[in-house]
């Protein structure tokens, strides 16, 4: 298979596997959504979900987060990676949104990354789910799978984006987003698969002998 059939062969089943996918963040608007997918990294969907329903009961938009302060935003999340570092930005990111955009999260990608501790992934994130916009987020999952079937070099998160994004139909980026998240978590996890154990591997690449080292994000 060259790449594009791989790429129509990988969609076709990542829809009969995880047709309709739903993302795992629960929320209650724009800002809580951003709030939710800046807590997710390095952290798990689930632990993001149980600090997020006290939280927001506590601060559903970047006045009410900014006026709960540093400390307190720092109590209810503190058991999720990178706690302190995070508190420290939800303020910030609070205090931005209420100067710069009437206290509305943007729409357009390049001013959600003007935002303390929203990267392009995040921004990625809530631009394709929140507000409907193309855009295809690669996180470490992605990156991962996408080497192993050989749809990128895997030189960069950057990289892998754009051959992604090439290769698939943009109206179908937001579902393959967390298509390749699911399918990454459940069979071809990091330790789990070397690139020659789980169906998709073995299908695109049913003569492979080595094991595939991947390149981090």
């Amino acid at each position: 298979m060259n790449k594009k059939e791989r790429a129509l062969f990988v969609e076709k089943k990542l829809n009969e596997l995880f047709p309709n996918p739903k993302a795992p963040l629960k929320h209650k608007n724009a800002f809580t959504f951003l709030i939710a997918v800046l807590l997710s990294a390095q952290t798990t969907d689930k632990r993001v979900n149980i600090v997020t329903k006290e939280l927001f009961e506590a601060a559903a938009s970047p006045k009410e987060m900014f006026k709960l302060g540093e400390k307190k935003v720092y109590d209810f999340i503190k058991t999720c990676g990178l706690a302190p570092k995070k508190a420290k930005a939800i303020i910030e990111t609070s205090k931005l949104l209420m100067e710069k955009h009437n206290g509305k999260v943007p729409k357009e990608l390049t001013q959600l990354e003007e935002l303390p501790g929203v990267g392009h992934k995040t921004a990625s994130v809530v631009v394709s789910e929140f507000f409907k916009k193309p855009a295809f987020p690669v996180d470490t999952h992605i990156h991962r799978l996408a080497q192993r079937w050989g749809l990128t070099n895997g030189k960069s998160v950057k990289q892998t984006e754009k051959d992604l994004k090439e290769v698939f139909d943009e109206m179908n980026w937001r579902d393959l987003h967390l298509q390749f998240i699911f399918y990454g978590r459940t069979f071809c996890t990091a330790k789990g698969c070397d690139g020659t154990v789980c169906f998709m591997c073995k299908s695109l690449y049913p003569n492979r002998k080595n094991k595939i080292k991947t390149l981090k994000a």
